[in-house]
C-alpha cells in the first residue's frame, strides 16, 4: 500500500480508503469489525463514513455506520487511524436528520458535528466532508444544471466560516468537499484563500469505468488548486462486478432496495459493462479487478473507496490493488470508453 497526503497540508492517507455505507444495514457490527481488522492488517489507515449512513438512508439506520465505526475505534490507537465522516446536505427528503435540514449553515454544521463525534466516540474528526453542496447544480446521476431551479442558500464563505469555527476548536483537523462540480471547488478555494479561511483538501466524486465526468473539468481544476479526488462507487453499485449480467437478480443493494442506484438505471449501462466483463476475462482477470485496478491506479485519484458486504468481498477488493493493468489493456479500455461514453453521469 501507498499513502498519499492530501491538499497541500492534509493528512497522509492510504491509496484506499475503507468506506461504511453498508455498516448497519447489509453488514452488521461483528462482520463490519472483521472487515475493519482486515483493512488496517492490510494497510489502509484511512476509514469513510457520514452522519445519514447506512445506505440507502432510512430513519431506523441514520447514524449506524458511525456508531459501528466509533465502537471498534475506541479500541485502537487513535493517531494511527484517519477518520472521514460527512454532514448531510439540504434539499433531500432526509426529515429524521435534523427536523430535514434546510441549509449547510452555522447552526445545521454544528449540530452534525456533535453528532458525529458522539457517535463515532473520538475528539476530533480528521476530514470534515460537505456531502453534497447547498446550492442548485444536477446531483447523483442528474447530469443538466437547471437555472430555473436556483434557491436561496448558505453562502460558500459563511459555510467556511463555520468550517473554520470547528477547526480552530479542535474538533475537524481538515475540511473537505463530496459531488462537487469544478465551479463549485474554485470557489471554495478563491474564497478561503481571500479571506484566511480551511482550505479544501480533497473532493468525493464518483468515479468508475462507467463515470469518468470528473476528468473533464475536475481534473484540471483538482490537480491545479491540489485537491485530492477520493473516488467513490469504482465498482458502479456492483455493477463492474459483472454479477448482474448472468442474473439480473443476483442479490446486492440494487435489487434488495427499491429505487436505488438510478445512476445506473440509463441505456448504455449494460452494454458498457458487458465490453469491460470480456475484456477483463481475454486478460485473465476478473471484471472486479479490471475495474477497482483501473480507478486505483489512475493519476488523478488521491484514494479510492471501496465497500464490501462481507470479509470475502473486501479481501478481493484489496487484492486487486497488486494487479496494475498493462498499457496495451488500458488503451483496450479507452476504445470501450470512445464507443460508450460515461453511461452512468
Amino acid at each position: 500500500m501507498i499513502y498519499r497526503v492530501l491538499g497541500e497540508q492534509g493528512p497522509r492517507v492510504s491509496a484506499v480508503c475503507l468506506g461504511t455505507m453498508t455498516f448497519g444495514q447489509q453488514t452488521p457490527e461483528a462482520d463490519a469489525h472483521d472487515q475493519l481488522d482486515m483493512a488496517f492488517e492490510r494497510g489502509l489507515n484511512f476509514i469513510d463514513t457520514a452522519e445519514m449512513y447506512a445506505v440507502p438512508a432510512r430513519a431506523e439506520t441514520c447514524g449506524a455506520s458511525e456508531t459501528i465505526v466509533g465502537n471498534w475505534l475506541s479500541r485502537q490507537v487513535r493517531e494511527k487511524v484517519v477518520l472521514a465522516t460527512k454532514v448531510a446536505g439540504p434539499a433531500r427528503s432526509l426529515g429524521w436528520i435534523r427536523g430535514g435540514p434546510l441549509a449547510l449553515d452555522r447552526a445545521n454544521i454544528r449540530e452534525a458535528v456533535e453528532g458525529s463525534l458522539r457517535r463515532l466516540r473520538t475528539d476530533y474528526i480528521d476530514l470534515y466532508q460537505l456531502h453534497w453542496p447547498e446550492r442548485n447544480q444536477p446531483l447523483f446521476g442528474q447530469w443538466q444544471y437547471d437555472p430555473a431551479k436556483e434557491r436561496e442558500c448558505t453562502p460558500i464563505r459563511a459555510q467556511l466560516e463555520a468550517l473554520a469555527e470547528l477547526v480552530d476548536e479542535g474538533k475537524v483537523r481538515h475540511v473537505g468537499l463530496s459531488n462537487e462540480h469544478p465551479w463549485g471547488v474554485m470557489e471554495f478555494v478563491r474564497i478561503a484563500a481571500e479571506a484566511g479561511l480551511p482550505r479544501v483538501v480533497s473532493t468525493q466524486n464518483a468515479y468508475s469505468l462507467l463515470t469518468r465526468v470528473f476528468e473533464y473539468g475536475l481534473a484540471e481544476v483538482c490537480h491545479r488548486e491540489q485537491v485530492g479526488l477520493l473516488a467513490y462507487s469504482p465498482l458502479a453499485f456492483g455493477h463492474l462486478t459483472g454479477k448482474y449480467l448472468a442474473n439480473p437478480t443476483a442479490a446486492g443493494r440494487l435489487n434488495e432496495f427499491e429505487s436505488f442506484g438510478q445512476r445506473y438505471t440509463k441505456p448504455n449501462v449494460q452494454p458498457a459493462v458487458a465490453a469491460y466483463a470480456e475484456l477483463a476475462r481475454e486478460h485473465g482477470l476478473t471484471p472486479t479487478e479490471l475495474a477497482l485496478s483501473f480507478v486505483y491506479h489512475r493519476s488523478c485519484v488521491a484514494s479510492t473507496i471501496i465497500g464490501a458486504s462481507t470479509s470475502a468481498q473486501l479481501a478481493e477488493n484489496l487484492d486487486a490493488w497488486s494487479k496494475p493493468l498493462t498499457p496495451e489493456l488500458l488503451e483496450a479500455i479507452e476504445r470501450i470508453h470512445l464507443l460508450y461514453t460515461n453511461p452512468a453521469p
